[in-house]
């Protein structure tokens, strides 16, 4: 009985191992997006640290949602200008 209860101890601690590690690379796919939105919202990228409280990530969601967002958009360069809306009717020929 003996040799089979050290094996159970070693399959316990290696499964444990593997939840450790699930665990680390779940919170790191969901702390670094979240990290990047609120610096880019122009909020402390510290908020991201909410995600990790039960119900955090839902409060978060709703701050960015309806806070105002102090950055400025970039310039579109590569698209071409978009007419105005709505189009101008064409103007008379002169002369």
């Amino acid at each position: 009985m003996q040799p089979q209860a050290a094996q159970f101890i070693h399959i316990l601690w290696a499964i444990m191992a593997f939840y450790a590690v699930l665990i680390l690379v779940v919170l790191t796919a969901i702390l670094i997006p979240t990290w990047f939105i609120c610096k880019k919202a122009g909020f402390s990228p510290w908020l991201a640290f909410i995600t990790l409280i039960p119900v955090g990530h839902l409060i978060l969601l709703y701050v960015l949602a309806f806070a105002d967002w102090k950055v400025v958009p970039a310039p579109q360069a590569y698209w071409p200008p978009q007419p105005p809306y709505p189009p101008q009717p064409p103007l008379p020929p002169r002369g």
